[in-house]
């Protein structure tokens, strides 16, 4: 399978710039989710990369072809891909089978014979089979899905695009069709471009996660890349909970903020720079009398300020003395400490990750 290369890539309406100068590479056979909030341009690049939508300016390449730019636009039919939308978009007045046969109707050399077969073992690998003579309507939304998802697949495609094909479906379905979708990929190995606002959905289905900001890439990373080392505060913020100080950096690897000093997980900023720091919830320990906090962790004084029960989880507010910091934490339950009692916090440096790109207490921002 060839992979996908953006260079550049612009798209305007009017003085709005949905897609912005983005570049990405999505290597062969490799599955790389479009994640950001509504707005951010992941569908716009979406349809550039279809051929649904015409860039001002910047390329798309698939493998060796050049498909975008100043000089030339192959159009959608002639780029090898096919695309799985947000609607499922089944022909209501077809069966399963002929919605599933209906883009090979359009390959030269099928036959009929050849046709039923790819059809049926299309079926077959979403789990579908015996249902060829039922209509879309005598469906459920997650066998919808897999219809939509065989006729795709079924065209030996080059390029695989999905647009938020999960977002009909409950929770639950949602959930199981994760697992599923991955499950196919790995079995056919396309390249493929998977657009998403859901976090989750984006972190279990994809070898690679592309956050959109403002029509730009803010960050590429596998999950735990992006949740663990999150480069600006935008990432930082839409990729989990987390907690942003402002500080300045007073010498290579140490921020502070007012009677606060934390070591941190690199050196940069080297000094007197303002720098805001993340630190996960759960990366922080609340240490109790039972055992001393880590050698070599960042130690707080603190006052519970409200505690809150989640189950799986009790989350904190902690109020870090001599400072106007509060922290949230996460820890198991039970609850071991509440409102008013006096904690010790330790937050080992490789938890406090220095950003880039906006100061803490700004919203995430959006430029779909």
């Amino acid at each position: 399978m060839p992979g996908v290369v953006l260079k550049t890539l612009t798209k305007r309406y009017g003085d709005l710039a949905a897609v912005e100068g983005l570049s990405l590479e999505v290597g062969p056979g490799e599955l790389v989710s479009l994640l950001g909030p509504s707005g951010c341009g992941k569908t716009t690049t979406l349809r550039l990369v279809a051929g649904f939508l015409q860039p001002e300016s910047g390329e798309i390449w698939v493998g060796d072809r050049c498909l975008s730019s100043p000089s030339g636009v192959v159009p959608p039919e002639r780029r090898r891909m096919a695309m799985i939308f947000q609607s499922y978009a089944l022909w209501p007045h077809m069966t399963v089978a002929q919605n599933v046969a209906y883009g090979l109707r359009f390959k030269p050399g099928v036959s009929r014979s050849d046709r039923d077969r790819r059809v049926a073992e299309m079926l077959r690998v979403v789990q579908l089979a015996g249902y060829e003579p039922r209509y879309p309507g005598e469906l459920s939304g997650g066998q919808q899905q897999r219809v939509a998802v065989a006729r795709a697949l079924v065209v030996e495609p080059e390029i695989l695009l999905l647009d938020e094909p999960l977002s009909n479906l409950d929770a639950n379905l949602r959930e199981e069709m994760r697992f599923e979708i991955r499950r196919l990929h790995e079995a056919f190995g396309i390249t493929t471009l998977y657009v998403t606002h859901d976090q989750a959905e984006a972190m279990v289905i994809s070898d690679r996660v592309a956050v959109l900001h403002r029509g730009r890439v803010e960050q590429v990373g596998t999950a735990q890349d992006l949740f663990r080392r999150p480069r600006t505060r935008f990432v930082a913020e839409f990729i989990g909970r987390t907690n942003l100080l402002d500080a300045v950096a007073a010498e290579p690897g140490v921020a502070v903020r007012g009677a606060l000093k934390l070591r941190l997980a690199s050196r940069e900023p080297t000094s007197t720079a303002p720098v805001v720091v993340s630190i996960r919830p759960h990366e922080i320990e609340l240490v109790t009398g039972e055992r001393p906090a880590p050698a070599g962790a960042n130690v707080l004084a603190g006052t519970v300020q409200r505690t809150s029960y989640l189950g799986d989880a009790v989350d904190y507010q902690v109020s870090v003395t001599g400072t106007d910091i509060v922290l949230r934490v996460t820890a198991p339950p039970p609850a071991r400490v509440g409102p008013g009692d006096s904690v010790i916090l330790a937050v080992a440096p490789e938890a406090c990750v220095p950003l880039t790109g906006g100061a803490a207490g700004e919203e995430p921002g959006s430029a779909g």
